[in-house]
């Protein structure tokens, strides 16, 4: 079973930019379309971003513009670099397969910490 792993977070001020990882141990390829995830404190987990296997992207209503997925295969990573970041992108970020069959048996890992603040 793919196992997947979230990397890149951290603390940035209002306007900065973040680059984050999801390297999987597996292929990667075989669990497309993949999707980058967020939890913030008190609320349900929702999708940012998602890609599939042709390239094709979407993305929520508030990082549309800021954020950008994508995919390295040779790399078994998929990446979300997000730009212009706001304090209500505060989040864990997790990453994982859209389908929701799949992403139960990979599981929802620890994800990785964005916060934006000044």
């Amino acid at each position: 079973q793919v196992q997947l792993v979230e990397s890149g977070g951290g603390l940035v001020q209002p306007g900065g930019s973040l680059r984050l990882s999801c390297a999987a141990s597996g292929n990667i390829f075989s669990i497309y379309p993949i999707g980058w995830y967020r939890q913030a404190p008190g609320k349900q987990r929702e999708l940012v971003a998602a890609i599939t296997s042709s390239g094709v992207t979407n993305y929520a209503d508030p990082v549309k513009g800021r954020f950008t997925i994508s995919g390295d295969n040779a790399k078994n990573t998929v990446y979300l670099q997000m730009n212009s970041l706001k304090p209500e992108d505060t989040a864990v970020y997790y990453c994982n397969a859209r389908n929701p069959l799949r992403s139960a048996l990979i599981g929802w890992g620890q994800g990785t910490q964005v916060t934006v603040s000044s």
